[in-house]
């Protein structure tokens, strides 16, 4: 198998079956983000312990394989890190998919998430690899939770 033929079988898999889709019913930040340009939307909710340490983690909404896949392995990589560690793989991730950074060592870091290096290539898939970073970075940058995201099922995404 090529590396072509991995990485989209990586995307595939979290997106027909994602580790982290769902209503985290004791979330301590929930955030709605949305991609305009192409309806992509999530409610991306954590759970973060009094240590800072992003202890659990979900996602509800709808929207492209590829933003889909993007926000579950982003989880996948965030839970059990504190929120300094979370947004430095956030800033490296944003890194990759602008091209700054195409080392595979260097990305080793972002585990199944590297798998989206070459989205760099593509500029109008570029908002949607990143809607769950951007959303996770702007929650815990600045605390942002939203309070009417509380139940976070969405029906018009499903």
């Amino acid at each position: 198998m090529d590396l072509k033929s991995l990485y989209a079988q990586i995307l595939n898999e979290h997106n027909l079956s994602p580790n982290h889709k769902g209503v985290l019913e004791d979330a301590t930040f929930t955030l709605h983000g949305v991609n305009p340009s192409c309806g992509d939307n999530i409610y991306l909710q954590l759970k973060i312990d009094e240590n800072g340490i992003i202890t659990d983690g979900s996602f509800n909404g709808s929207g492209c394989a590829i933003s889909q896949a993007s926000v579950d392995m982003m989880l996948d990589d965030i839970i059990g890190q504190n929120k300094e560690e979370a947004l430095r793989l956030a800033r490296l991730f944003m890194d990759m998919i602008q091209g700054k950074v195409s080392d595979d060592e260097a990305l080793e870091e972002l585990d199944e998430a590297a798998s989206l290096k070459n989205i760099s290539f593509m500029p109008a898939r570029v908002k949607c690899a990143v809607l769950g970073w951007h959303t996770m970075q702007e929650m815990l940058s600045s605390g942002k939770t939203d309070a009417s995201a509380s139940n976070p099922h969405c029906t018009v995404c499903e």
